[in-house]
């Protein structure tokens, strides 16, 4: 039996239960003619003729591509739920990446479930319909329209997303009833994984997460046009920064912070993972996010931060700025190493070569320098044997990039970093030296310093092309365009 048939079969129950009042409301009840007063004079706002969202398409292809690969088989796939912050407020929802991916659907509680029909599946997205205006749900719970904003309502879901939708808040107890194999993704809905304790076992469902991880590798045109989107705005919110360095320099990294968030609110949905704005030695430490330190002349400013569209696809770019726009003669020429090892990164991402072959390319450079520095003793194949290059250029030197900013973490080693890169494949080139301020190794100069170049870059079929580009790299050009932005 399928789960829609075990919800026509769900008996109503019989009294709903009443919505909880506030503690300490001002108002202890709602009288019988209230009550009645609230359900009648509302307007018919049913919107109609709604065209799909702009991935429906490709939202359909990607399910049709997870049924094939898990024929008769129920595959859960949930949203999430809210989560508190604090008391009676919630941090904003995002929903699970593997059910936006497959739905463009973003709204808590949401629940896409493939049942198996004959050689593939039948797909329903189960949603909360519109609040209940019968019993008062929509001006009395904290969820309800009045007080958090209307929810689509089921067919105007199914107009939106291109598949049927009920009602989820039945679905556990169907679930429940259900039989058959099932596959679910974990994590995110309590309820819907507690219906569904006895028929899904560990490595079933991480093989559906596995393989919804891989399929995210390669982008599709759809895609590779919100990354692009992503990138633009990134690049006019460090456009914003540079113009506000001087209030960033009154103030501190807090300014940059909220400068470059306001670029991310207004064109996109979001900041796609918490900004590092890291001045001074602050750049040394690798997810910089407190941002509450001084912003002073003379120093550089790490800037790392990108803008989430409006469909979950981030950018994640970095910069390394002079604050007050000059490089000094040390910090240039640590920072054009940095350049020259992004530049070796970035001409290695080409289709057919290993996914390792620009981490490896960059790491040569900047053991080069280290060694050309005196800041290690050779040879150079003896620095990159024994990794002690590591010792200041820390962290890898990329990442796949899409709708999460390492995207594509689920994935088999296999397939991901020991794989080989192809053509629609999108990830980050992101070297970096870091001296740190207390490392007595390396000469006092060098303390403090810390030099991270990031760019986007998408796998094509001739090479790649960098998204970020219109950014400027080199340290000339930085200088430039700092000064042509401060006017």
């Amino acid at each position: 039996m399928t789960v829609a048939e075990e919800l026509s079969e769900t008996p109503e129950t019989a009294e709903e239960e009443p919505i909880k009042q506030r503690k300490n409301g001002l108002y202890p009840g709602v009288s019988d003619e209230l009550a009645e007063n609230m359900k009648s004079g509302w307007a018919d706002t049913e919107l109609r003729d709604l065209e799909p969202v702009p991935q429906a398409a490709e939202t359909a292809a990607r399910r049709a591509a997870l049924s094939a690969r898990f024929p008769g088989e129920r595959l859960v796939i949930p949203a999430g739920n809210l989560k508190t912050r604090s008391n009676d407020t919630e941090y904003a929802f995002r929903a699970s990446v593997e059910y936006a991916y497959l739905t463009g659907n973003q709204t808590e509680d949401g629940v896409l479930v493939l049942e198996p029909k004959g050689e593939g599946h039948e797909a329903t997205i189960y949603l909360l319909p519109r609040s209940d205006r019968e019993n008062g749900e929509f001006w009395l719970d904290g969820q309800g329209e009045l007080w958090v904003g209307r929810r689509h309502s089921l067919t105007e879901a199914e107009q939106l997303y291109g598949i049927p939708a009920s009602d989820v808040r039945e679905l556990a107890g169907a679930l429940g009833e259900a039989t058959g194999p099932v596959r679910a993704v974990r994590g995110y809905d309590a309820g819907i994984e507690a219906a569904l304790t006895d028929k899904v076992t560990a490595e079933r469902d991480e093989e559906l997460r596995v393989f919804l991880s891989e399929a995210r590798l390669v982008k599709d045109d759809f895609e590779v046009g919100e990354l692009q989107k992503a990138v633009d705005s990134t690049v006019r919110g460090f456009e914003d920064v540079v113009k506000v360095l001087d209030k960033a320099e009154a103030t501190s990294e807090r300014y940059i912070e909220g400068t470059f968030f306001l670029r991310a609110r207004v064109e996109g949905n979001d900041i796609g993972y918490g900004t590092i704005a890291a001045a001074g030695p602050h750049a040394c430490t690798l997810h910089w996010v407190r941002n509450d330190g001084p912003v002073r002349s003379g120093d550089l400013l790490l800037l790392d931060a990108g803008v989430e569209t409006h469909t979950y696809y981030t950018a994640d770019v970095t910069r390394t700025l002079p604050v007050n726009g000059r490089f000094s003669e040390l910090q240039k020429k640590i920072y054009d190493a940095v350049y020259e090892a992004q530049e070796a990164g970035i001409a290695a991402v080409q289709p057919g070569a290993k996914y390792r072959d620009f981490h490896d390319a960059a790491q040569r450079v900047l053991a080069e320098k280290l060694v050309e520095w005196g800041l290690v003793e050779g040879p150079v194949e003896r620095v990159l044997e024994l990794g002690l290059q590591r010792r200041w250029t820390l962290h890898g030197t990329g990442h796949m990039l899409g709708m999460d900013v390492h995207d594509c973490a689920a994935a088999r080693t296999e397939t991901y970093v020991d794989g080989v890169l192809e053509p629609g494949m999108c990830l980050t080139v992101e070297p970096g030296l870091y001296f740190q301020a207390d490392d007595l190794t390396v000469p006092e100069e060098y303390r403090g310093i810390g030099v991270r170049i990031e760019d986007d870059i998408l796998v094509t079929d001739s090479g790649n092309r960098n998204l970020s580009a219109a950014l400027p790299r080199r340290s000339d050009e930085v200088e430039a365009w700092m000064a042509s932005l401060k006017g």
